[in-house]
């Protein structure tokens, strides 16, 4: 087996832990992206095998059975998030590092899979309303999505001493230097 390093960024949602990831592949072709799949509806904007893997619920639970999973788990009724197994061994295989955008539960299964071989970032929000702000000027959320996304960003929060590094996304571009550096010097160890 192939074997790169991993870093993995978690936040709540509309923490803005993409726009961070994306910043970051813009900056050094070292990294890649690791897509996840997962079972929930795409959205008008997204690509499939590019922002996801869009799977059925019953494909989901058949690539459980088959343990093609690193790890996954069931974030709201029949919304499945997972990390196959094949996305990372791709990666590695072209002498990339991988580099996820996954909830704060599958970041913390993740750090475990791949232990000292992984640095795991919490993105931090300012603000529990500035999150809700972010959220609503998305305008893909239904006010009762927020209400669900809010309840589980103050209980992602809590998490957030459990990562490696902590990271406060209140100024985006101090936010982009700060990251650059510490994932440069990760990657160097």
């Amino acid at each position: 087996m192939s074997s790169g390093k991993a870093i993995i960024f978690c936040a709540p949602s509309g923490a803005g832990k993409t726009t961070i990831v994306h910043y970051l592949l813009s900056k050094q072709d070292d990294l890649m992206f690791s897509v996840s799949a997962c079972s929930r509806e795409k959205r008008a904007e997204e690509k499939d095998g590019v922002d996801y893997h869009f799977l059925s619920v019953n494909e989901f639970k058949s690539r459980v059975q088959n343990k093609e999973f690193i790890e996954w788990e069931e974030v709201y009724e029949n919304n499945f998030y997972g990390t196959l197994d094949a996305e990372i061994q791709r990666i590695w295989k072209i002498g990339k590092h991988v580099i996820f955008d996954v909830d704060v539960e599958g970041g913390i299964n993740l750090k475990h899979h791949f232990g000292d071989n992984a640095m795991a970032i919490f993105v931090k929000p300012p603000s529990i309303s500035h999150l809700k702000e972010r959220l609503k000027s998305r305008k893909t959320e239904t006010p009762e999505s927020i209400a669900r996304r809010i309840a589980k960003a103050e209980m992602e929060l809590s998490y957030a001493e459990k990562f490696d590094y902590i990271l406060l996304n209140d100024e985006l571009n101090k936010a982009f230097a700060e990251v650059e550096k510490v994932v440069t010097e990760f990657l160097k160890l």
